[in-house]
Formats: structure tokens, C-alpha cells, sequence
């Protein structure tokens, strides 16, 4: 998690994203927004592989100027999403289909991030929205720190390991019972 120097109204007003452009469904949306005048997008991975889409990485600092940033899940989760939704910047993306320690499954759709439909032909109509209404976008940012604020509690944290743990050793028939 970070701490955002940066309000959502001094930051630009623009999407942006940087991040490995391997899978169909990321193919699809550079295709539609690489050149597009609210996106900052790039692709770092291969060198070998987009480079009309070739841009350096850059640090998650250099990430918070702007009011957007995109959470596109890869190969599985959106590896960016948990510091994204710390940062005060809005995270945007489709409904995600994977699930980890930090419950993607119970978040909701323009509650806790903007959601843009599966094919990303809303993308556009959806920013603008943002734009000419920001509190809503910052009421979005306010929810996604209270979701995080739920991950700071060291001592709750460790008890849900130990009982995950607990819950292994069990179905691994490495205890007789569970305790809870």
C-alpha cells in the first residue's frame, strides 16, 4: 500500500497505465486506446514484441499524478490493484475474475473501483463522466481506502494466517479437527 502525495483534483486528467502486454484481452484494449487523448498508456515487457507500444517502466511514484490508472487483470489478478486502490486515484477496470488474499470477489462495481465493461468500448464515456462529476469519483476513492483499512490490522491479519493455516493442516489430514 502507499500513501498518495497527490488530491484527486491536482492530479491529470488522463488514464494511464504501464504494464506487460501479453495477453488477448490487453492486446484489444491497446488496440483501442493506445493513441487515444485520455490514455498514457505503455507496454514494458519484451522489447521484442509491440514496439509502436514501447514505453519505459517508471516507478509507482511516477504513476500518482494522474486521476485514472488502470487495473487490467494479466495471466491472473490485477497485481497492481492493491496499491492502486490505496493510492487517490480512481482504479479502473472491468469486473475481475480472479480472487486472492485481498477478496477481489467482494468488491463492488463503482463502489470500490469504476467498472468498464468487458469489451472496454465504455471506457471513453465513463472517464468523462468522472470528469464532469468528481466528487462521485472521489467518493469511489474514499470507499476503496476504506476497503484497504481493512488489511492494516497486523493482529487480525496474523489471526486469519494461523487460521488458514489451521484450515490446511485439516483438509491435508495433517489435524483430526478444526478449532472453529
Amino acid at each position: 500500500f502507499i500513501k498518495d502525495p497527490y488530491k484527486f483534483h491536482q492530479k491529470q486528467d488522463k488514464l494511464f497505465y504501464r504494464g506487460a502486454i501479453y495477453q488477448k484481452h490487453r492486446i484489444e484494449f491497446f488496440q483501442k486506446y493506445f493513441n487515444h487523448p485520455l490514455c498514457d498508456l505503455g507496454h514494458v515487457g519484451s522489447k521484442s514484441l509491440h514496439h509502436a507500444w514501447q514505453k519505459a517502466r517508471i516507478s509507482i511514484a511516477k504513476h500518482l499524478p494522474y486521476k485514472f490508472l488502470l487495473a487490467l487483470e494479466g495471466n491472473d489478478v490485477a497485481s497492481n490493484l492493491k496499491w492502486v486502490m490505496s493510492s487517490n486515484s480512481l482504479a479502473i477496470m472491468p469486473k475481475p475474475k480472479f480472487e486472492t488474499w485481498f477478496m477481489e470477489g467482494s468488491l463492488e462495481p463503482n463502489v470500490h473501483y469504476l467498472q468498464i465493461r468487458d469489451d472496454y468500448e465504455d471506457l471513453e464515456e465513463r472517464l468523462e463522466f468522472c470528469l464532469l462529476h468528481p466528487t462521485f469519483a472521489q467518493d469511489i476513492i474514499y470507499n476503496a481506502h476504506q476497503y484497504v483499512a481493512q488489511f492494516f490490522d497486523k493482529k487480525r491479519e496474523d489471526l486469519i494466517s494461523l487460521l488458514v493455516l489451521e484450515k490446511y493442516f485439516y483438509y491435508t489430514n495433517q489435524l483430526n479437527f478444526l478449532s472453529i
